[in-house]
């Protein structure tokens, strides 16, 4: 099985979901440097959309991958119909689970990201990646933690696309 975690740039809460799902990070509120610790977080570029990064293998011996999508729209619906292609060639009984994270990301996390990634300026924007972390923490974990539940439905087919968007921030809003 293998699981792909993705958003529009890739380096925040996809890995965030990619560091839970490996169990990187405690299970409880976590530090500012606990964050920034985080492999990929804040750190990928523009150029990097597109590419498919390895986190780990999980301790059901699944790999985890993640992706910034950016605006385009055709990157997922490639990557679905390159898996189903080497799902039916090579392993047969494999499953391919894309996640969507987007419906995660607190606006205080959209604004950090822009100022840090877009502009720069992570003295602005680290900041609030570091807060839109803390907020969105406990929606990403239940976003994780279905994942892997789906993943292993009966019914779930070979290539899932799971778009989440019940987990969608709410602010205020408590799971």
């Amino acid at each position: 099985m293998i699981f792909i975690y993705h958003d529009f740039g890739g380096t925040h809460t996809t890995s965030m979901a990619a560091a839970i799902h490996l169990r990187l990070l405690p299970d409880r509120e976590w530090t500012d440097e606990e964050i920034l610790g985080i492999p990929d977080f804040n750190q990928l570029k523009k150029k990097d959309a597109g590419h498919l990064f390895f986190k780990g293998t999980d301790h059901d011996g699944h790999d985890v991958y993640t992706i910034g999508k950016r605006s385009s729209k055709y990157v997922l619906p490639a990557m679905k119909d390159v898996s189903k292609m080497l799902l039916s060639r090579y392993d047969r009984d494999g499953k391919i689970i894309f996640s969507n994270t987007s419906p995660v990301v607190p606006p205080v996390m959209t604004a950090g990201g822009f100022f840090a990634r877009g502009l720069g300026l992570d003295a602005i924007g680290v900041p609030l990646l570091l807060r839109g972390a803390k907020q969105c923490r406990e929606y990403l974990e239940k976003l994780v933690e279905e994942t892997k539940r789906n993943a292993y439905e009966p019914h779930a087919g070979q290539i899932m696309d799971l778009e989440n968007k019940y987990y969608q921030y709410k602010k205020g809003k408590k799971l």
